[in-house]
């Protein structure tokens, strides 16, 4: 592995198709001199391709209140389709600046899984459900082991379970655990919110321990993955976690968006 440290971006799913022919030029800038490891969503494509993807009966919530969508083999099936097609937009973009790009599906031996949920909320009572989501456990790093400037490595953050069954992973949490197995300086979450906010007030820099008490009182959705995933990274070395929807330079630079930072 190069002694570089890489940063590792996220990209939303329903961000990538927002994403200006600038901000690309920005990524390609910085990673022209640091190795690059992205780490893409599928929200929104997959939504788009089937209407019933869009429906409140997609999202699971577990007897702890996390939500996650409820993911058969034909769902896996079509996250892998509109992966696919994601991944050759995103090699395309960054080839055309001169960054050289990898594709990598993480069931592929890079992201292993735990055992998932299995009792989930329906119509207000707790049922039995097969999902095939889990936790991530581990990274292996040897699929990264390629790491310098004018090189990314794209990854498709679906995981294997110890049943050998292809899993629904967090993208953010991915994300998170693919920085801490690389010894990433900075994590990039992209969303569609320029700050974090509380009390309706944009916050320019929190430490892990006040994010985490915000994430457990008051986040919502998206940004309580988030903040649960800028927690796992920094617990796993990573220097710092910035949430924005700038380019990455902007972001890394804290001249917008919000660090995240251990003390």
């Amino acid at each position: 592995m190069s002694a570089a440290a890489p940063t590792v971006v996220k990209l939303g799913g329903s961000t990538l198709h927002a994403m200006s022919e600038a901000w690309w030029d920005d990524l390609a800038e910085h990673g022209r001199d640091h190795p690059l490891v992205l780490v893409h969503g599928w929200s929104k494509p997959l939504r788009e391709l089937r209407p019933e993807y869009s429906e409140p009966s997609a999202i699971l919530r577990d007897r702890y209140g996390n939500q996650s969508r409820w993911t058969t083999p034909q769902v896996i099936a079509d996250i892998k389709r509109v992966s696919a097609e994601l991944a050759e937009q995103v090699i395309g973009l960054l080839e055309a600046r001169g960054i050289g790009t990898e594709r990598l599906v993480g069931s592929d031996g890079l992201v292993s899984a735990g055992e998932g949920e299995r009792w989930w909320w329906q119509d207000k009572q707790l049922v039995e459900r097969e999902n095939l989501v889990g936790p991530i456990t581990g990274v292996d790093p040897g699929p990264l082991a390629d790491l310098r400037p004018g090189r990314c490595h794209l990854v498709t953050p679906l995981a294997r379970n110890a049943a050998g069954q292809e899993v629904n992973t967090d993208a953010d949490r991915a994300a998170a655990a693919v920085a801490g197995a690389t010894g990433a300086a900075d994590l990039v979450l992209v969303t569609d919110v320029t700050h974090l906010l509380i009390d309706g007030e944009p916050v320019h820099r929190i430490t892990a321990e006040a994010a985490a008490e915000f994430r457990d009182r008051g986040a919502k959705g998206g940004m309580r993955k988030k903040l649960r995933a800028a927690g796992e990274a920094l617990d796993r070395g990573v220097g710092q976690v910035v949430i924005g929807s700038a380019p990455v330079t902007e972001l890394l630079a804290a001249r917008t968006g919000t660090v995240v930072t251990r003390t």
